[in-house]
């Protein structure tokens, strides 16, 4: 097999949580330029359905998927459903997740059980759906968004400190119990990246710690995180599985980790 075509994901499906924008969107629109057909999920169904017609602009294959990945009950049918409509399910891109910024004497159990619902639980949910489908085929990858915070900590975000540490342990206890069926379960840990939910940082002393403290001396953009998620699913990456993949420009090999508790960005 020639190197390249290892990375083709020509004739695959893949789902990719929360895709609407940022990170989602950048995931989705690397697995679409390899050549998967892409499944955007996001609740909104208008920034759903712009965000394919992005895709399909630039030349790939995408469709809408509305719905809610914390609606467990119903998660089953619903990708039952998405593979009745397109034929399979190969790749399950968990993306969706929230943050919230408060310290911990402000920040009630409900806020940090929302949190863990929907970085955790739900990563759990969507694999436990997806796996099913890939069971049968004999082959799937899934791919859960971690964070640096999935091997760091600082305060400010101790819900999703907790949530991303657990998607760590998750994927590798998935890792543990898919392997038998050749589905890989692998992370990728971004580090700062520029988002339209994080730009109000910029030119504050925050964006410029972080700067300080990532031996690249920047922060990402999106767009540079599809390369892992197309290796991460493609046959190139085929032995690949239990692994977080740091796409942090270096930050979490520094000693000198982000200690500031008040001024925050998603990561």
């Amino acid at each position: 097999m020639k190197t390249l075509s290892q990375f083709s994901l020509e004739g695959q499906v893949a789902l990719v949580t929360g895709a609407g924008r940022g990170i989602g969107f950048a995931f989705a629109h690397a697995l679409s330029q390899a050549g998967a057909h892409v499944l955007l999920n996001d609740l909104n169904e208008e920034a759903a359905q712009k965000a394919c017609d992005q895709l399909i602009a630039a030349g790939g294959a995408a469709s809408p998927a509305v719905f809610d990945v914390t609606d467990f009950e119903h998660l089953d049918s619903i990708v039952d459903d998405l593979v009745d409509t397109h034929g399979r399910l190969d790749i399950l891109m968990n993306n969706a997740g929230i943050l919230i910024r408060s310290p911990i004497e402000d920040h009630p159990m409900p806020d940090f059980s929302r949190v863990i619902d929907i970085n955790l639980n739900a990563v759990y949910a969507m694999a436990r759906s997806c796996a099913r489908q890939m069971k049968v085929q004999k082959r799937g990858r899934i791919i859960n968004t971690g964070s640096v915070m999935s091997i760091s900590a600082r305060p400010g975000v101790i819900s999703y400190t907790a949530s991303k540490h657990g998607v760590l342990g998750l994927t590798r206890g998935l890792a543990a119990e898919l392997g038998a069926y050749n589905i890989t379960v692998n992370a990728i840990g971004p580090g700062y990246i520029l988002t339209e939910m994080n730009r109000h940082v910029l030119g504050t002393p925050f964006e410029y710690r972080i700067r300080e403290r990532t031996p690249m001396a920047r922060w990402a953009t999106p767009e540079e995180l599809g390369g892992t998620a197309v290796f991460l699913a493609s046959d190139a990456a085929s032995f690949v599985s239990g692994q977080i993949l740091m796409v942090d420009g270096g930050l979490t090999c520094n000693s000198l980790l982000v200690e500031s508790a008040n001024l925050g960005a998603s990561s």
